[in-house]
């Protein structure tokens, strides 16, 4: 008798949907090959392809035009670039082809400053490879980025009321092109890590002048404490990191020291250091170039510019300071007795306009502040500059613009440059060789070196246009 059986049989197995979503890929690869008709198809169907990263080396596709004009290896040094892709062979393209697929990624939406994981920018890399007509491609981009953001914050501010701000900044993120800085850790790049130090995956935030990476301040007591040391020794240990810039409000609190050639704050972060001496001579020379002028510095840090506006003999000068520190140093060292200074104890925010409403004019006015950003800057010049100023006068500040990277501080010398314009000011720029800071070890006992691997500080000269 024929048995039936019983057991079950096992359930059907289901499909699995498996994602083969290519697109990626295609768009970096089209990008390496300057492929501009694959390209253009490609961010034609979804132009955000234009920001993708590349798991590995963290390439966008603008990495990955530029990087394929680099050669292989020595032996491909020799040969001729190739007009068209050539990726599988690995022979360097040439920079034609790399500017117009750059300016096609910028078309749809690349993000000019995104980093990959060499802690590198497409500008670095450009500059790196001697692309210059990839480079100024960029530059210009990111000029473009930095003014329509800058326009975009003041429309923001005029909102008026949360909600209608959250509104705008959605908008932003929105617009093809023009992307604030990334904020993704990345890996740094060797000449970061000989000390210590790294600004590998700080967020970038629009290039702030001199960013200053900030901690906690792990005793709140101490918070707002006039300590002036004069001894190198600091012995409490570090605190913890907190975020990425000093703000103006957590550094006024924060305790400073004194230590020899600089002027560190709770942090061990740099707000001034001797270095930028023949910075200083050369503005407080231009700015008061012959006795009998009236001058003032805002943020007078270790005195270095004050000191420079003295020997030049001014009939007035003004020094405008806000940190309970510096304020008690000024008192220790005499400045309060010096003739013909007069010190304003506040933020120039409360200080100037009071100076304006008095009738104060100015024949030299120096801007050099700590943990404050382009924003401020701007609001600087714009509101106070050409309301103190003489006609004959000239305007001048530490310009620290985007210091981390050279594509930063070039798009921020054409940025304030434009912006210097539109408030009625002409620039002329002096160009000073920086010093070596890494191999003078300057760096060495600071959280956060200020200053990248730029050559060449651009000094910044300004007057009335006309």
């Amino acid at each position: 008798m024929a048995t039936v059986s019983t057991q079950e049989q096992p359930p059907p197995v289901e499909a699995v949907n498996v994602d083969v979503d290519t697109s990626a890929d295609e768009v970096l690869l089209a990008a390496t090959n300057h492929d501009l008709e694959t390209l253009s198809n490609l961010l034609r169907k979804d132009p955000a392809l234009a920001k993708v990263q590349d798991s590995d080396t963290g390439f966008s596709p603008l990495h990955a035009a530029i990087a394929s004009c680099e050669a292989d290896d020595e032996d491909d040094a020799d040969e001729p670039t190739k007009a068209e892709g050539d990726a599988v062979n690995k022979n360097a393209l040439d920079e034609e082809g790399a500017l117009s697929t750059v300016k096609l990624l910028f078309e749809n939406g690349a993000i000019w400053n995104e980093l990959d994981n060499a802690d590198e920018t497409p500008g670095c890399l450009a500059l790196r490879l001697g692309l210059k007509k990839v480079y100024e491609s960029i530059v210009d981009a990111g000029v473009r980025a930095e003014l329509l953001f800058g326009r975009l914050d003041q429309y923001a501010a005029l909102a008026g009321d949360d909600e209608d701000e959250d509104e705008e900044q959605n908008d932003d993120e929105a617009i093809v092109g023009f992307e604030p800085s990334p904020v993704e850790q990345r890996q740094p790049a060797p000449w970061q890590q000989s000390n210590g130090t790294t600004n590998g995956g700080e967020d970038l935030q629009g290039f702030e002048p001199a960013p200053n990476p900030s901690y906690k301040i792990e005793d709140e007591s101490k918070a707002g404490a006039a300590q002036v040391a004069a001894s190198e020794k600091h012995t409490e240990h570090e605190p913890a990191l907190s975020n990425p810039n000093v703000n103006n409000e957590d550094y006024l609190k924060s305790t400073l020291t004194y230590s020899g050639d600089r002027l560190l704050d709770s942090d061990k972060n740099a707000v001034m250091m001797d270095w930028e001496t023949e910075i200083m001579k050369t503005s407080a020379d231009q700015l008061a170039h012959k006795p009998g002028l009236r001058t003032m510095n805002v943020g007078h840090g270790m005195g270095i510019v004050d000191r420079m506006f003295l020997e030049n003999k001014p009939s007035m000068h003004h020094i405008c300071e806000a940190h309970p520190a510096v304020i008690q140093r000024l008192k220790e060292t005499g400045w309060y007795e010096k003739e013909n200074v007069t010190v304003h104890e506040g933020r120039w925010q409360d200080v100037l306009p009071k100076l304006v409403e008095q009738g104060v004019v100015l024949d030299g006015i120096y801007y050099d502040t700590y943990a404050e950003d382009y924003s401020d800057l701007k609001e600087f010049f714009q509101e106070y500059v050409i309301a103190l100023l003489d006609k004959d006068g000239k305007f001048g500040f530490y310009n620290g613009l985007g210091a981390d990277r050279q594509v930063c501080y070039d798009v921020y010398t054409k940025v304030v440059e434009l912006d210097l314009f539109d408030a009625g000011l002409d620039v002329e720029w002096t160009d000073l060789k920086v010093p070596d800071l890494k191999s003078r070890n300057e760096w060495d006992g600071v959280r956060y070196p200020y200053w990248g691997t730029i050559d060449t500080y651009r000094l910044p000269t300004c007057k009335f246009v006309g």
